[in-house]
C-alpha cells in the first residue's frame, strides 16, 4: 500500500510502491520471482460492503456483503507524516517519510498536452482546509480490545516469524489466481514486495483504534487513485491475504478467526473505496508536472521545481508522491519545499540515495522539460493559524524542506508569532540550504534559525534542543528520517511538551509500534 515517511528520502523502506497503477504492463516475460503455489482450498471471498457480490471462481463461498462490521466515523482528524518513513507505514504512530529503491529502465514519454489527462466533469479541487495537524497520541490507558482484534492479534503473532514466506505466498496467490494484476505491480518487486501486506497486517492489528485508522485509510484510498486501483480489486487482494494466512497461522486458524479476518478486512477496503469515490468528484487522479528548473545543491542533493497541468491545492507542510518516467508505477514521496505560489509551481528537495531508484533519477537525469507524474497532496503537519502559540521546528537534511514551507506559510499570514528552526546536519554539506534559512531569518524578526552539525558540536539534534528554551508554549514540528524524529519526540516529551503539541507526518510507524 502506499504509505508515507520522512520527507525525501528514497529507500525502498518507505510508502509509494504503491499496488495498484494503471496503463503500462512489465516487459514481456518478466517474471514475478515468486514460487507458484498450490492452490489448497479456497478461502471465503471478501467483497467491498453495499457492492454487488462478486463470484471468485466455482468452488467460492458467498458472504452476504451485511456481514461486515460497520466503521465508526473518525472526527476531522489528520492523516501521516512529514514525508519519508512508514506506517506510515497503516496506523497512528510517529515516524518520517518514503524512500526509495533499485534499477531498472522504462520508456521516457513525450510531454502530454494537457488534454492528454484523463477528463473531469467537475471542476478542479479548491484548496483544502487546513486539517488539524496530526498529533503523537495522548498516553491513555489501552482500551480492552474487541473480539475481532483478539483474533487477529493472535493471528499475526504466530505468523509474525515466518512474514517472508507469508509476503512470498501472499504475492504468488495474487499473482496465480488473480494474473491480470500483475501489470498494475512494478516490473521488479524488489522494493515493493512487502509494503502491500505490512500495510494491510498494520492496519488489521489496529482496526480498533479507529480514530487514527479511519483517516489514514481514507487518504490511503484517495491516493490510491493514481494506481488505477478499482473497487473490484480488494476483493481479490483480501482473498489472498486470508489465503496466505491461513497457510502459516497453521495452529490458530480456525472459522471463528476466518470470519474476523473477514469483517476487518471488508471494514478497510471499504473505508478505502468510499474516499476513492468521493474524491473522484473533485480532483484528478494525479497530475501531470513539467520540470522547470533543477538546480544541484550538491553532489546528491538536488532542488527540482515542476508546473503542474491543472491547478495543484496544497497546504504548507504537506507532500505527495512522484513518479518519473524512467521508472513507471513506482512512487516516492517528497515534500513541498514552499508555500503555495502565486505562479503555480511546485518544488521539492531530493536527496539521492544508494539504490534509489526515483531519488537518483530526479537528482542525476531529471532535466528541464521532463515529465513527471504527480499524486494527490497528503499529510497533516500543517499550521494552525487560529492559534498565536510559538512554533518549535526540527528538521533533519532534507526535512528542511516542509519546514522552510511552514516559515513562509506563517509569513503570509501576517502573524508575528515566534518560529524557532533547528536545522540539524551530520557535516555542513548537508546544510545546503542554509543560506536559503539564514534569508528568511533576516527578513523576519520572529524567525530563529540555528543550525546543528552532529560532526562540529558532537551534538546531535535532539540534545541540543533540549539546551534552549522553555517551550511549553510552543507547537513542534518535526520532519527527517526516521529515527530523528523518533529521538526528536523523545526529547520534546523529556523537556516537558505535551504530546498533544508535537506533530509529525508519520502514522503509519506509530501504529506499528502500537504508540
Amino acid at each position: 500500500m502506499d504509505a508515507p515517511t520522512t520527507t525525501s528520502a528514497d529507500s525502498g523502506s518507505g510508502g509509494g510502491g504503491g499496488w495498484f497503477t494503471p496503463r503500462k504492463a512489465p516487459p514481456a516475460g518478466a517474471s514475478t520471482d515468486q514460487e507458484a503455489p498450490s492452490e489448497g482450498r479456497r478461502v471465503t471471498p471478501i467483497r467491498p460492503v453495499g457492492r454487488p457480490e462478486r463470484i471468485s471462481d466455482d468452488h467460492a463461498e458467498t458472504v452476504p456483503a451485511q456481514s461486515a462490521a460497520p466503521v465508526a466515523e473518525a472526527a476531522p482528524a489528520p492523516q501521516y507524516a512529514s514525508a519519508a518513513g512508514t506506517p506510515p507505514q497503516p496506523g497512528p504512530h510517529a515516524a518520517a517519510r518514503p524512500h526509495g529503491a533499485q534499477h531498472g529502465q522504462g520508456p521516457s514519454p513525450a510531454h502530454p498536452p494537457h488534454s492528454a489527462h484523463p477528463p473531469h466533469s467537475a471542476p478542479p479541487a479548491q484548496a483544502p482546509a487546513a486539517p488539524r495537524a496530526e498529533t503523537t497520541p495522548r498516553p491513555a490507558p489501552a482500551p480492552e480490545a474487541s473480539p475481532d482484534a483478539r483474533l487477529i492479534r493472535r493471528t499475526l503473532e504466530e505468523v509474525g516469524p515466518d512474514a517472508d514466506k507469508v509476503t512470498s505466498y501472499f504475492y504468488a496467490l495474487l499473482f496465480v489466481r488473480h494474473p491480470e494484476l500483475r501489470p498494475l505491480f512494478p516490473a521488479s518487486m524488489d522494493t515493493q514486495r512487502d509494503r502491500l501486506l505490512k500495510a494491510l497486517l498494520t492496519a488489521a492489528e489496529h482496526a480498533d483504534n479507529k480514530n487514527v485508522l479511519v483517516p489514514y485509510l481514507k487518504n490511503l484510498g484517495r491516493g490510491h487513485r493514481k494506481y488505477g486501483t478499482q473497487p473490484e480489486h480488494y476483493p481479490a487482494v483480501g482473498e489472498c491475504l486470508i489465503g496466505a494466512l491461513t497457510r502459516y497461522a497453521t495452529t490458530t486458524w480456525d472459522q471463528e478467526t476466518e470470519a474476523a479476518w473477514v469483517r476487518t478486512y471488508t471494514t478497510i477496503s471499504q473505508v478505502m473505496i468510499d474516499a476513492a469515490a468521493a474524491d473522484e468528484l473533485r480532483a484528478p487522479a494525479w497530475w501531470y508536472g513539467e520540470v522547470v528548473s533543477h538546480d544541484l545543491r550538491t553532489s546528491d542533493i538536488a532542488v527540482v521545481t515542476v508546473r503542474p497541468d491543472q491547478p495543484y491545492p496544497f497546504l504548507a507542510g504537506q507532500y505527495t508522491s512522484l513518479e518519473t518516467p524512467w521508472w513507471p508505477r513506482i512512487w516516492r514521496h517528497y515534500s513541498f519545499a514552499s508555500a503555495p505560489r502565486s505562479d503555480g509551481l511546485l518544488s521539492f528537495h531530493v536527496k539521492a540515495v544508494p539504490a534509489g531508484w526515483v531519488s537518483n533519477a530526479l537528482v542525476h537525469r531529471a532535466r528541464p522539460g521532463d515529465v513527471i507524474r504527480l499524486g494527490p497532496p497528503s499529510g497533516s503537519m500543517t499550521v494552525d493559524h487560529s492559534s498565536d502559540s510559538g512554533l518549535l521546528c526540527l528538521g533533519g537534511g532534507t526535512g528542511i524542506a516542509p519546514i522552510k514551507a511552514l516559515v513562509e506559510d506563517v509569513a503570509e499570514h501576517g502573524q508575528r508569532r515566534p518560529v524557532e528552526v533547528f536545522y540539524g546536519a551530520r557535516t555542513d554539506h548537508d546544510l545546503y540550504d542554509i543560506d536559503t534559512m539564514l534569508r528568511l531569518q533576516q527578513t523576519h524578526p520572529w524567525l530563529a534559525v540555528r543550525p546543528i552539525v552532529d560532526q562540529q558540536a558532537h551534538l546531535q539534534l535532539p540534545d541540543a534542543v533540549r539546551e534552549y528554551g522553555p517551550w511549553n508554549e510552543y507547537d513542534a514540528y518535526l520532519s527527517g528520517p526516521p529515527g530523528m524524529i523518533r529521538n526528536g519526540v523523545d526529547a520534546l516529551r523529556d523537556i516537558g511538551i505535551p504530546v498533544d503539541r508535537i506533530r509529525h507526518d508519520s502514522v503509519e510507524e506509530l501504529v506499528a509500534t502500537g504508540n
